[in-house]
C-alpha cells in the first residue's frame, strides 16, 4: 500500500481530485482538519492539553471545545497559536500514521491519501512515498473561491499569502497534477500516476 500525500494552494480542487479518487480507486482517505477535529474531542489527550493551556472557559456547554472561544484566546494572545499547534499537529500526526498502520494490517487498500494545505511544513515530506502538488493558476483560484465560497477579493489575498508559494510547492513535490483546466485532464493524469505505481517499471 502507498502513503501518497496531497497538498496544494486554496482554491487549487483538491477536493474534486480527492472525490474522484476515492469513486475510482481502493484507498483510505483522510483530511487533515477533519483529523484535527477529532483529536480533541472530550477525553483525548490534546483535549485536555488545550483546556489546560486554554482554560475551560473554551469548552461549550457540551463539552465540546468552541473553535469562535479557542479563537479569540489566541487573538488575545498570538503566542498561544505556536502552542495550540504544538499540541494539535502532533495529535494529528499520531492518529495518521495508526490509521496507516492499521490499513497496512488489512491489506485491503491500495493506497492511503492524506490531504492538507500544511503537509510541507508539518514533516509529512519524510512520512509519504510520494508528494502531490494539486496546483491551479491564481486567476481560476480566485474564480473559484469567490464562486463556491463567497470569499472576497482581500480574504482570498490575505489565506494565499499565508501559504506556500508555487515554487515552493513545486520543488518540495515529486509529482504535480494540473488541475487548472477541464477536471477530466486532471483525471488522466492521476489515473496514469496510479497505474504507474502497479508497474513499477513505469516510475
Amino acid at each position: 500500500m502507498r502513503f501518497i500525500g496531497i497538498t496544494g494552494g486554496v482554491g487549487a480542487g483538491k477536493s474534486e481530485i480527492l472525490d474522484y479518487i476515492r469513486k475510482h480507486y481502493s484507498c483510505e482517505i483522510y483530511l487533515a482538519d477533519e483529523v484535527a477535529h477529532l483529536v480533541k474531542q472530550p477525553g483525548t489527550k490534546a483535549y485536555g492539553e488545550l483546556l489546560s493551556l486554554l482554560g475551560p472557559g473554551v469548552a461549550g456547554s457540551d463539552g465540546q471545545i468552541d473553535r469562535a472561544a479557542m479563537a479569540d484566546r489566541i487573538f488575545a494572545d498570538p503566542s498561544l497559536l505556536e502552542r495550540v499547534n504544538g499540541i494539535i499537529h502532533p495529535a494529528v500526526k499520531e492518529f495518521l500514521l495508526e490509521r496507516l498502520a492499521l490499513a497496512r494490517a488489512a491489506g485491503e487498500a491500495d493506497f492511503f491519501f492524506v490531504e492538507a494545505a500544511l503537509l510541507i511544513e508539518g514533516g509529512y515530506l519524510a512520512l509519504v512515498d510520494e508528494m502531490w502538488y494539486i496546483y491551479a493558476d491564481e486567476a481560476s483560484r480566485r474564480q473559484r473561491l469567490k464562486a463556491s465560497r463567497g470569499y472576497s477579493e482581500e480574504k482570498i489575498a490575505r489565506i494565499m499569502s499565508s501559504q506556500l508559494g508555487e515554487t515552493q510547492f513545486r520543488e518540495s513535490c515529486d509529482i504535480v497534477i494540473d488541475n487548472s483546466g477541464d477536471l477530466a485532464d486532471s483525471f488522466r493524469q492521476i489515473d496514469e500516476r496510479l497505474a504507474a505505481w502497479k508497474e513499477p517499471e513505469r516510475l
